[in-house]
């Protein structure tokens, strides 16, 4: 299997593992109402909540661009270059969410973003 391939799945474990840790040693987590105890919640919690939602949005698109590009052939390696690339931003994105790091954050989500649509362009 293509290491893109590989970072499709990483992506899609993204939004899970932000969930873990918005809930992660919460010892008054409410599983029967989960959604109602996040919206309560402040700092690192709600910060990885909201990378949570964030890493869904960037997924859909991501996902479909790796797609794109695999269905018209684009040359294998530099695909997989770009699908490494995106998860190392993504990857930044949720650390300096979790930091409160707003400015990184945005420059993160901005290569994230870049990244899909090259791959995207480059697969059209």
């Amino acid at each position: 299997m293509s290491t893109a391939l590989w970072c499709l799945l990483i992506a899609g474990l993204m939004p899970i593992i932000c969930a873990g840790i918005s809930k992660w040693g919460a010892s008054d987590f409410d599983n029967a109402s989960p959604r109602e105890w996040l919206a309560r919640q402040e700092g690192h919690r709600k910060r990885a909540n909201a990378a949570q939602a964030n890493s869904w949005e960037a997924f859909a698109l991501f996902s479909t661009a790796v797609l794109v590009a695999l269905h018209n052939n684009v040359d294998a390696q530099k695909l997989d270059n770009l699908a490494v690339f995106f998860i190392v931003s993504r990857v930044l994105f949720i650390a300096f969410y979790l930091m409160n790091r707003s400015t990184l954050r945005s420059l993160a989500w901005l290569a994230g973003l870049f990244t899909t649509l090259t791959i995207f362009a480059s697969g059209a």
